[in-house]
């Protein structure tokens, strides 16, 4: 697997694990720094690397009434003020070339592609050819086979810097499942990949906002069998009041779930690791 060395201190594909969690989407500094001060914690008791995720824009909601980021200047100072207070890089999605210029590639240390974007090659490309690492989301409606096309797309602009994440499948309606299949698909690729816990039980169409818009109870089954099959790391969205969530309200995970969570998925992958050796 290849070794991704985003700071002296964090390295992607090496022998110690990625947290990649937070918000669903930035709200406001208080959230923020309150999810990252839990999580940097909790991550160095679990002997885990740490990077801040939060969307600073969502932009397929399903309701134009529905809260869909900050004002881009404001997300960015925000984002800037986590690196600086705590010490940890940060990842966001980007949704158009455009935002790139506008001081997006300048303040985060990892930039997204969206899974539902993952075909777009002008975004892809675009992204790629900043040099910085690229974390690809498969798309839900991809083959996971085809996800090497479009780390052939960033590859092709001289960036080898990239992670997968897998989010689940399109399952009928309303429905994500995880394959886990596809998670050593992508592997064989050669990059880290990582398992996004939160979206692959979240039920799309529903609002975020009804508790049956995500079915939390099968991470007891999902998280486990994930680490089980040695990834890089896993990639998971939290919030302290996720009720009051402005986003995703029914699949994050408050503090209490999420070290419960955190904690058994760290350990049975270190435990698949050493038999590794």
């Amino acid at each position: 697997m290849k070794q991704i060395n985003l700071t002296k201190d964090i390295v992607f594909g090496g022998d110690k694990p990625l947290l990649m969690a937070g918000n669903c989407i930035l709200e406001d500094r208080e959230t923020a720094f309150k999810t990252c001060e839990f999580l940097k914690k909790l991550a160095a008791e679990l002997d885990a690397q740490y990077v801040f995720k939060a969307s600073y824009k969502k932009d397929n909601r399903s309701s134009v009434e529905y809260f869909t980021g900050l004002p881009l200047d404001q997300a960015l100072r925000i984002f800037e003020e986590i690196k600086q207070e705590f010490d940890v890089p940060v990842v966001t999605d980007v949704h158009y070339p455009s935002e790139l210029n506008e001081g997006v590639a300048e303040v985060i240390d990892i930039l997204q592609v969206p899974a539902y974007l993952a075909m777009q090659t002008e975004l892809v490309m675009a992204i790629a050819r900043t040099g910085k690492t690229v974390n690809l989301k498969k798309a839900q409606f991809l083959h996971p086979e085809d996800m090497k096309k479009v780390c052939a797309k960033v590859e092709s602009a001289n960036n080898t810097n990239i992670l997968l994440t897998e989010r689940g499948t399109c399952f009928g309606y309303r429905d994500m499942v995880v394959d886990i299949r596809a998670l050593q698909i992508m592997k064989s690729f050669g990059y880290p990949v990582l398992y996004d816990a939160g979206h692959s039980i979240r039920k799309y169409g529903v609002p975020s906002s009804d508790p049956k818009g995500g079915a939390k109870e099968y991470l007891d089954s999902l998280m486990p069998a994930c680490a089980a099959v040695d990834l890089a790391g896993l990639f998971i969205e939290v919030h302290p009041e996720p009720k009051r969530a402005l986003c995703d309200a029914a699949s994050q995970l408050d503090f209490d779930e999420a070290r419960t969570h955190l904690t058994r998925y760290f350990q049975i992958a270190r435990f698949v690791k050493d038999l590794a050796k």
